[in-house]
């Protein structure tokens, strides 16, 4: 078996210019095929890898090279794999969690940010990244006082580059729009795939909400601003198509709930859903779940689901990451939904619980369940 080239190191004397050489002369993580190298330098009690991999230990130790401050641990990652890190450096009895000083990729989310690890295979999608081709479409912010909530709900309207009030255009409602937008990039993303033609010219809103751990756990409320009064906001002011196929509800984690039980409650409303890696807990014995008491009406919807399936969308695209511990969830759900006669796409990746995984899988979600003219011509 070839060795890799930390282990050639440790067969030779070390010192810290050679330490010093080796660290500079590559990019870390060290790809070798499907061996990868974490490297971190520097004094402590210890030092340990924490990641994202349901499945692994969550704590991986490295191992310190004698008589130096490196430390090293190799670890098989599939090829196409991405995976969010952190160090965790112990000293004095504590620890502290930091990114890796090495790696420059990182990915951001509501709690901050995480080194990144991209495998053999895998790259940032071209249609991700800002194109200069591409026309801009532009947002405007909108605030709706709400009677299902009794307060006022805001958000963000897309309208694409070559927005007419003489057209009609289909429409796509996003739950935690905002950090889609920040975290997922997903006004370059539509204006690329508009420009591209892979998807049609859409209007989109962007809505967020104060508490959605509570209302887009198939909350009354929720399903009732969208469906009764949003929507109906919407239509009455935008050039929107009038019927369902025209309409998607989107959402991740607990979004991916909200859109689902949404259009459960209002079948025939939303043509189109688009769900990410939905926290669909069920229970298959009792009611007791394993994810604690926020999961409770999550699980009692979900359980409702499976015992009664029904159609209530035509398309329904599903994507989650194989590093995710909703996985299993996941895969089960699908089955149940093809029962129903639903068109169903089911998407994995080597990725996990994070927004850049619901990025890269937008393109495929998008143009299946509303193609553009170029999808059109190669389906």
């Amino acid at each position: 078996m070839k060795k890799t080239e930390i282990q050639r190191l440790l067969e030779e004397p070390l010192d810290a210019d050679k330490v010093t050489r080796f660290l500079a002369d590559r990019p870390f993580p060290l790809i070798e095929g499907l061996k990868v190298t974490f490297a971190w330098r520097g004094e402590a009690e210890g030092v340990n890898l924490r990641h994202w991999i349901y499945g692994l230990e969550s704590a991986n130790p490295l191992t310190r090279a004698p008589d130096t401050d490196l430390w090293y641990l190799t670890l098989e990652i599939p090829r196409g794999s991405r995976v969010e890190y952190k160090y965790e450096i112990l000293r004095d009895g504590g620890s502290q969690w930091i990114e890796d000083p090495r790696n420059p990729n990182r990915a951001r989310d509501p709690f901050g940010a995480n080194s990144v690890l991209q495998s053999e295979g895998y790259a940032v999608p071209d249609w991700a990244e800002p194109d200069e081709r591409a026309r801009p479409g532009h947002l405007e912010p909108f605030s709706f006082k709400s009677k299902a909530f009794g307060a006022v709900r805001t958000g963000a309207i897309y309208y694409p580059a070559r927005y007419r009030k003489t057209r009609q255009y289909p429409l796509l409602v996003v739950h935690d729009g905002s950090d889609y937008l920040k975290f997922s990039r997903m006004k370059t993303v539509l204006d690329n795939l508009i420009e591209r033609l892979e998807i049609p010219d859409m209007i989109v809103a962007f809505t967020d909400s104060p508490d959605r751990l509570k209302e887009y756990a198939n909350d009354e409320r929720h399903a009732k601003f969208l469906s009764e009064e949003l929507l109906k906001d919407l239509t009455r002011r935008l050039p929107l198509i009038d019927r369902p196929q025209a309409r998607c509800l989107m959402g991740a984690s607990f979004g991916a709930v909200a859109a689902f039980s949404t259009a459960y409650r209002y079948p025939g409303v939303w043509g189109r859903l688009l769900l990410q890696s939905g926290s669909f807990a069920f229970t298959d014995i009792g009611t007791q779940n394993r994810r604690g008491p926020l999961f409770d009406n999550v699980v009692a919807f979900v359980n409702q689901m499976r015992e009664a399936p029904k159609a209530v969308s035509e398309r329904v695209f599903v994507s989650c990451g194989v590093y995710e511990s909703l996985i299993y969830e996941n895969r089960s759900l699908i089955p149940l939904l093809d029962s129903t006669g639903m068109q169903v796409r089911f998407v994995e990746a080597r990725d996990g619980h994070n927004w850049e995984n619901w990025r890269d899988r937008l393109r495929e979600g998008l143009s299946w369940l509303f193609p553009g003219p170029l999808m059109f011509i190669y389906e």
